[in-house]
């Protein structure tokens, strides 16, 4: 095979209560990217549709993680990509990590699949380190796996996934305003209080064994930050007033989908995720600010070939 398409989903980090460890692959929303064998080594970006992106490699996330492929690979070819955008940067919803992810992933079929899944997080957040001067692997690591993906450690990476409840849906509501990872990482605090740490553990813990006991309520009790979203919140407008009309419509919990501004929501089946859409358009619809809405099941396979 010389040649590959890829669909890249996006991901929604944090999952409220698991900051830079957990994350989840979307169905609904991701980019498209084409990618070839060359004979001429290196790797070069020749083609971005979508958004105003670098086409030099070192200033694009997914030449970045390609490199590092390459790198530790024995081709002693190229690559080229074509990268259809449709997650737009800052979103929230894992745009750089889309394209990272599905980067190495596609090199690595092209090349025979010599390296791991947990290899292909360690590229592909060679890429996040770019976009957010931090190399987290929560948006990378669903990317690659699928479904849900516990970062257990970074040192040495340790990457666990997580079952998926089969009628977990996640509604998401994109604000068109953008908010760099790099810039809210900035305002976090970097120390928490004991009784802060024990409230997110019991959390985090929770919330994996409602995922892997098909648990929803407990899901929904465990979709709690003390930390993170009580910050970054601010930076969003009408964050508060989401959050709140999403659970009256129904749903199981929510908070900011990675540095934000997008709002996630995680609903039991279709249906309440549709309300819960409904809900946050009538009430973004206040704010002034034009909006994306996307409901999405829970990808489970993450980066697949599509042609």
């Amino acid at each position: 095979m010389e040649e590959i398409k890829v669909f890249c989903p996006g991901t929604i980090a944090n999952v409220s209560c698991g900051f830079d460890v957990l994350g989840l692959a979307l169905d609904a929303v991701g980019d498209e990217m084409t990618v070839r064998k060359t004979s001429e080594k290196g790797i070069r970006i020749i083609k971005i549709r979508g958004q105003e992106l670098p086409l030099q490699t070192e200033k694009n996330v997914a030449g970045v993680a390609g490199l590092a492929l390459l790198t530790a690979s024995n081709y002693e070819g190229g690559f080229e990509i074509e990268i259809d955008k449709r997650i737009k940067p800052g979103s929230g919803i894992g745009s750089s990590a889309a394209s990272s992810a599905g980067a190495v992933w596609a090199m690595n079929e092209l090349l025979g699949k010599p390296f791991s899944q947990l290899e292909l997080v360690q590229f592909a957040i060679q890429g996040e380190k770019l976009a957010s001067e931090v190399a987290h692997a929560d948006n990378v690591a669903p990317a690659i796996f699928g479904g849900f993906t516990l970062v257990r450690s970074y040192q040495p990476l340790d990457i666990v996934p997580i079952p998926t409840p089969d009628d977990l849906y996640a509604t998401v509501i994109h604000p068109q305003i953008e908010i760099k990872t790099s810039d809210s990482r900035k305002i976090l605090r970097t120390t928490i209080s004991m009784e802060q740490g024990i409230q997110q553990w019991g959390n985090l813990g929770g919330l994996i064994a409602g995922l892997f006991r098909s648990d929803y309520e407990l899901i929904g009790r465990s979709l709690e930050d003390h930390i993170v979203e009580p910050i970054r919140s601010i930076l969003i407008p009408g964050f508060d007033a989401v959050k709140a009309n999403a659970l009256k419509a129904g749903a199981l919990g929510g908070g900011i989908s990675g540095s934000g501004p997008s709002i996630f929501a995680l609903s039991k089946g279709r249906e309440t995720a549709e309300n819960v859409a409904q809900s946050m358009q009538k009430t973004y619809e206040t704010v002034g600010i034009p909006f994306d809405i996307h409901i999405s099941k829970i990808n489970a396979q993450g980066v697949k070939q599509i042609s």
